[in-house]
């Protein structure tokens, strides 16, 4: 994949966890929006757990950010857990970090992980 692609896709597996999986940038410009529609729609679709997959980001920003916090709230509301997979970039695991937030979710190392734990 080029650099400057990002997509946002999901998928239910065979037990009703919904994988979301993330590619290239998320910012206010593109892809923060498309995960927060996502996140949602885990929520709303049934997901007895919603693992979304970071490995594949580049960077991340407060757009970012806050769409992960409004799925967090949603589906602590709905009494549905929220992984948030690895391995991070760096830079991805410094926002958190930098802003206090890596307290607010669960991480898995991986993906594999996240849909087990």
């Amino acid at each position: 994949m080029a650099q400057d692609e990002r997509s946002v896709g999901s998928e239910k597996t065979a037990g009703d966890v919904v994988l979301i999986r993330v590619r290239g940038s998320l910012d206010g410009w593109s892809g923060s929006g498309d995960l927060s529609a996502a996140l949602t729609g885990a929520v709303e679709g049934g997901a007895v757990r919603t693992v979304v997959d970071l490995s594949g980001v580049a960077f991340a920003d407060s757009a970012a950010l806050h769409a992960l916090l409004g799925g967090q709230r949603e589906h602590t509301r709905a009494g549905v857990p929220l992984v948030l997979a690895g391995p991070l970039e760096s830079g991805v695991r410094r926002l958190f970090e930098v802003t206090g937030t890596s307290g607010a979710f669960r991480f898995a190392d991986d993906v594999e992980a996240a849909l087990h734990c």
